[in-house]
């Protein structure tokens, strides 16, 4: 399947994209997340559990579990904070 990921903030200039179509053959957001580890170095870093972020599909927030589909946006940006 098809899926246009979105990278925010620090994970945008770590991979020095905004974002990407994927072509994806698994179905859960924590295969996809696994994928994207196995690039290795800064995706492993910055992905592979060092530091914290989200991923929301089709604007929800989603989680490891959460089933993809053809076409879905997945943005995946470092928590907020705000005052």
């Amino acid at each position: 399947m098809q899926l246009h990921i979105l990278y925010f903030a620090r994970l945008r200039d770590t991979f020095g994209r905004a974002e990407e179509h994927l072509e994806f053959s698994g179905t859960t957001i924590g295969a996809l997340i696994d994928l994207l580890v196995a690039r290795g170095d800064d995706w492993r870093e910055a992905l592979g559990g060092g530091r914290p972020f989200r991923v929301a599909r089709n604007q929800a927030i989603a989680t490891v579990d959460t089933v993809l589909s053809e076409g879905d946006e997945i943005a995946i940006f470092p928590p907020v904070t705000g005052g």
